[in-house]
């Protein structure tokens, strides 16, 4: 029997632990197998359809968070982190550990324990198995087309109600409205849950709290809500519930990382066009190192590297060994041809850190330019078997295969790699023709042909599933 009780969920005495109910395996539930088949299909139509931000330096800083958070779960290893270039106010987590957030919410968080505070509060749905009670709840209705409902609510957003329909594959929309929308009880149950998890690693929870506020004082100033409202009501029962439940919790010591998440914003600013360069300009005359380097990224964006350098300058008075810093200055070396430069600079940091995806991605890169694409392969390829999702990796995989001249299989290689960034891209059965060409000219490569053969048969399993 699922359990759905709804009591305060309180600390152990004289111990830091915390009691969460425990949901169990009762009828209409999915194992973790089936999660993780959802959570990539979700991430798939995403990146489909939505303005996906593709950084790893930007995607790693929220991931790290994400993950520590979810540490403090039974679920398994997440999927990923999904940042959507788009201003409104959203985020959301589905089965199998993906996380999205629009670019909106990092704009209107204060501090990074924000941030924390509605992650925790989504992995809590998850936890809790808010997503399975719903399909129980709405029989003949099973996860995979929620999860379509809920990408297609998120299109929606962006364009009209027509789009959004259509990408909702048949789905009723009047029943979106009740099949996204989390009842009061497991909204409340949310709040506490999460609290506790984002207590647990270290984020201030009164974070949470303050966050309930300042949503509610934005939308009273509105003459709409937000998507987020409708799938999580907001209520002044709900907000006072928070500041009680994180003042009843023994203080976070504050942590120095306020600076670190203003140039996460300004950075995103920059990435979303959401600033100009006139603010970033005002800012870094002020010795506001986040400024400064968002101001240096603005000029990478727009290809002036002299001035990009001045500001990277400016920026190394006062920190000359940020990791940014470290590819913005690459970047800089690269788009004046001085790849030399580029690759000393960026070599060291690789190789002090080994497991910086960023870092290691602008290497391989620096590798590429520098003829060196074997070598570049090695330093992708590591961060891939970790992760095989990864669109950053696939694409550099694609790029140093096609500028590996001396390759035997560079023809087959090339069309496998592509194959994995339209398959990762959402592009599902523009994949499966790339990878059926691969597998008709590797027929003399047995081995090749056997690894392509498996992994055809993967794909087309998946696009099975429908959502």
């Amino acid at each position: 029997m699922v359990n759905t009780h709804t009591e305060e969920i309180g600390f152990q005495q004289n111990s830091a632990q915390f009691n969460v109910p425990e949901i169990g395996s009762g009828v209409g539930l999915i194992d973790q197998q089936k999660e993780k088949i959802i959570g990539e299909k979700v991430y798939r139509e995403v990146q489909a359809k939505m303005p996906v931000i593709q950084n790893p330096w930007l995607e790693d800083q929220l991931f790290s968070v994400f993950s520590h958070i979810l540490s403090q779960t039974q679920l398994q290893q997440p999927i990923g982190l999904l940042v959507i270039n788009d201003p409104q106010i959203n985020a959301f987590a589905v089965p199998g550990g993906l996380f999205a957030l629009n670019l909106g919410l990092l704009n209107s968080a204060k501090n990074i324990d924000e941030v924390a505070g509605v992650m925790s509060h989504e992995i809590a749905h998850v936890t809790q198995r808010h997503y399975s009670r719903s399909q129980e709840a709405f029989k003949g209705q099973g996860l995979l087309a929620l999860a379509g409902i809920l990408v297609g609510a998120l299109v929606a957003s962006q364009a009209d109600g027509d789009a959004g329909a259509a990408v909702m594959l048949g789905s009723q929309a009047a029943l979106l409205d009740k099949q996204l929308s989390y009842s009061r009880n497991q909204e409340r149950e949310a709040d506490r849950i999460g609290m506790q998890y984002m207590y647990a690693s270290g984020y201030n929870p009164q974070s949470m709290a303050d966050f309930f506020e300042v949503m509610h004082r934005s939308t009273s100033r509105l003459s709409f809500m937000p998507d987020f409202w409708y799938t999580h009501p907001l209520t002044s029962e709900r907000m006072s519930e928070a500041r009680l439940r994180a003042n009843q919790l023994p203080a976070v010591k504050p942590k120095l990382r306020d600076q670190e998440y203003e140039l996460i914003r300004w950075y995103s600013c920059v990435l979303s066009g959401q600033t100009t360069e006139q603010q970033l300009i005002g800012l870094a005359q002020q010795n506001n190192f986040a400024a400064q380097m968002a101001l240096a990224a603005y000029y990478v964006e727009k290809n002036d590297y002299q001035a990009a350098q001045s500001a990277l300058n400016q920026a190394k008075k006062i920190s000359s060994n940020h990791p940014l810093l470290t590819l913005l200055q690459t970047d800089v070396y690269l788009g004046r041809n001085q790849v030399a430069e580029a690759l000393g600079i960026i070599r060291t940091a690789a190789i002090v850190m080994p497991e910086h995806r960023a870092l290691n991605y602008k290497y391989a890169e620096a590798l590429i330019r520098a003829n060196q694409s074997t070598d570049a392969k090695a330093v992708i390829q590591h961060f891939l078997k970790n992760n095989e999702r990864d669109l950053s990796g696939w694409r550099l995989m694609q790029m140093a295969t096609i500028a590996d001249a001396a390759s035997p299989v560079k023809a087959i290689n090339v069309l496998r790699y592509r194959a994995e960034v339209e398959y990762w891209s959402g592009q599902e059965e523009t994949a499966i023709k790339t990878l059926l060409h691969a597998q008709r000219i590797s027929k003399s490569n047995q081995s090749l042909s056997h690894t392509i053969s498996a992994r055809l048969k993967q794909m087309q399993k998946e696009r099975q599933y429908k959502i």
